[in-house]
C-alpha cells in the first residue's frame, strides 16, 4: 500500500514562506503512473483542493485562490512532489493533505485521490 510521508508545516508570519513535501513510500512505486494532489482543511470548513502535479509529465493545475502564490512540483528519482507556499496569510492556516491516486487525470476533488498522508499543520499568524 502507499504511504505517503509529509513534512514542512510550520508556524510564519503574514508574508513568510514554508515549503511542504509530500514523499511517496512503496516498493516498486512507479511516480511516473500517478498523480499527486494538494488539499487543506482549515478549522470548521471543508477540504479544498490546492493543486494537482501529473507524476509523469509535470503538467499542474491550481485553485483560482492560489493567484499564483503557490507553487507544485515533483521529483521523480525521489518519489517527492513539493508545495512551495509564498506570501503567506492567516486565511491560509490550515491542515495540508497531499493525496495520490494511479492512472487517473489530474483532479482538485478529495473523491477522486485513494491514498492521504496524514496532513501537516501551517498557521500564519497576523
Amino acid at each position: 500500500e502507499v504511504q505517503l510521508q509529509a513534512s514542512g508545516g510550520g508556524l510564519v508570519q503574514t508574508g513568510e514562506s514554508l515549503k511542504l513535501s509530500c514523499a511517496a513510500s512503496e516498493s516498486g512505486f512507479k511516480f511516473y503512473d500517478h498523480v499527486f494532489g494538494w488539499f487543506r482543511q482549515a478549522p470548521g470548513k471543508e477540504r479544498e483542493g490546492i493543486s494537482c502535479i501529473d507524476g509523469a509529465d509535470g503538467r499542474a493545475m491550481y485553485a483560482d485562490f492560489v493567484k499564483g502564490r503557490f507553487t507544485v512540483s515533483s521529483d521523480n528519482a525521489k518519489n517527492t512532489v513539493t508545495l512551495q507556499l509564498n506570501d503567506l496569510k492567516p486565511d491560509d492556516t490550515a491542515m495540508y493533505y497531499c493525496a495520490t491516486v494511479f492512472s487517473n487525470p489530474c483532479s482538485m476533488r478529495r473523491e477522486d485521490f485513494d491514498y492521504w498522508n496524514q496532513g501537516t499543520l501551517v498557521t500564519v499568524s497576523s
